[in-house]
């Protein structure tokens, strides 16, 4: 058991926040922001600071960079969660900043976690006071800032984008919090093997919060050698992989269900069907599911791409992605999630088309840009007197009744448009005989006498 600190209140603190960086040194990862020589590092060291956007995964140190950047600043910190706050705390954090301003002649760092829950008229509050200098706004947020923050607020702070923590970042974190006796776990002679370190690297995931999280339960769970959990200065603990093994979720780390992560995942597998492999797409697809995602936005992804990637390339892939939708919600889950992956192989080996997606959206936009030309006369049907006096159906030519039921020569789309060509198959799959046929019905207009004159 970890003796008392003589600060009961940090004692019972988590692993995770007594061991919160104070300094850059301490600070891990996200070399490419504050490390040597980047403009931020230079910045902070130098007490400019300026409002700015903190983006990246959880666990990332976006809280921690905040508090290191008031502290170099020598500027009072206020920190809000847009979970829990609303417009009374932001007014009453503004009016804690103005009075700061003018008693104590000291700026204030205003820190929103989780910005992103805020709605555009609680994010427009800080905009007057952003502008005038009051407060020094920090945002941290986990979704995409250009879909989830006022445009407002992305045009006066710098948006600073977190990765993930690497295993380089990550090793460093463990060793200060094994080492370090007065806020981690120093005074508790703690060692984990080769093969325990190695399964909390992985279930951490990237995130530091989580490391220390899984490091702090092991330790409680763990005894030291003589088979107390008491701590000496003799006595050690070792920390085994069965240890780490029963505190691994169900679930797959990296999964935020219709978050970024999520439409992340929809977007690696969709790219591994259109590149045609289908052990990268198996991958994505085992990930969504691991992390609780619903098979059916893959089999309507399937849709999707049965349409835009194959086309008529293999016009079966539609069928099939239709087939496995129809599966899953007739058998289940377990047998569903099956079809959806034999669709899902089919569809990445399958040969590649985009020409009808690219011909239907250039004949959208062009119908768009252009005025609604007239219907020919020859297309028209008559059923009156009068429509056939006007000329309407006059010179339609049947194709039953022509030479391979095709009239050869004949046009169908308005004058103004009649020499564009907008399908463009390619030479892959089925579509290689339809570009075949599309090049002989074009030999045939060109020799037939009857070619309609425009």
């Amino acid at each position: 058991m970890r003796p008392l600190s003589l600060d009961f209140a940090d004692d019972f603190r988590p692993l995770a926040a007594r061991m919160r960086p104070t300094n850059l040194t301490e600070y891990a990862g996200q070399q490419h922001l504050v490390g040597e020589g980047t403009a931020l590092r230079k910045a902070i060291m130098a007490g400019r600071v300026f409002s700015v956007i903190l983006w990246g995964p959880p666990g990332t140190g976006k809280t921690t960079l905040a508090e290191v950047i008031a502290a170099h600043a020598d500027a009072s910190i206020i920190k809000l969660s847009a979970v829990t706050s609303g417009i009374k705390d932001i007014r009453d954090a503004i009016t804690e900043a103005q009075q700061r301003q003018q008693q104590q002649q000291q700026r204030t760092l205003l820190f929103v976690d989780e910005v992103h829950r805020f709605n555009k008229s609680q994010q427009d509050a800080f905009l007057p006071f952003i502008e005038d200098g009051t407060i020094i706004f920090i945002g941290a947020t986990t979704e995409n800032p250009s879909f989830a923050l006022n445009n407002a607020i992305l045009s006066r702070a710098r948006v600073c984008v977190l990765k993930s923590l690497t295993e380089a970042d990550l090793r460093q974190v463990l060793q200060q919090a094994l080492t370090d006796k007065e806020r981690g776990l120093g005074l508790e002679n703690i060692q984990l093997t080769a093969d325990a370190e190695q399964l909390l690297l992985r279930l951490a995931d990237g995130d530091a919060r989580k490391l220390l999280n899984l490091l702090e339960q092991a330790a409680e769970l763990t005894t030291n050698e003589n088979g107390t959990d008491s701590s000496s200065d003799t006595s050690t603990k070792t920390i085994e992989f069965e240890t780490f093994k029963n505190l691994m979720p169900r679930q797959l780390p990296g999964f935020d269900n219709q978050g970024d992560l999520f439409y992340d995942l929809i977007s690696a597998y969709h790219k591994s069907v259109r590149g045609s492999d289908p052990d990268a797409a198996l991958y994505w697809y085992c990930r969504i599911l691991a992390g609780g995602g619903d098979p059916l936005y893959v089999a309507r992804r399937l849709l999707a791409i049965a349409s835009e990637d194959i086309g008529t390339a293999d016009p079966r892939a539609l069928t099939l992605a239709i087939n496995a939708w129809d599966t899953f919600e007739r058998v289940g889950p377990s047998e569903g999630e099956r079809a959806i992956a034999q669709a899902t192989v089919y569809m990445a080996l399958a040969p590649k088309s985009n020409a009808v997606y690219m011909a239907f959206n250039e004949l959208k936009q062009l119908v768009a840009d252009t005025p609604a030309y007239e219907v020919p006369l020859h297309l028209r049907n008559a059923p009156t007197k009068l429509m056939r006096e006007l000329g309407f159906g006059e010179g339609y030519r049947y194709a039953h009744n022509e030479p391979g039921a095709y009239a050869a020569g004949e046009r169908y789309l308005p004058e103004q448009l009649a020499d564009n060509q907008f399908y463009q198959p390619s030479n892959r799959g089925m579509e290689k005989q339809l570009a075949e046929k599309l090049a002989y019905l074009r030999q045939l207009d060109q020799q037939s006498p009857k070619k309609r004159n425009t």
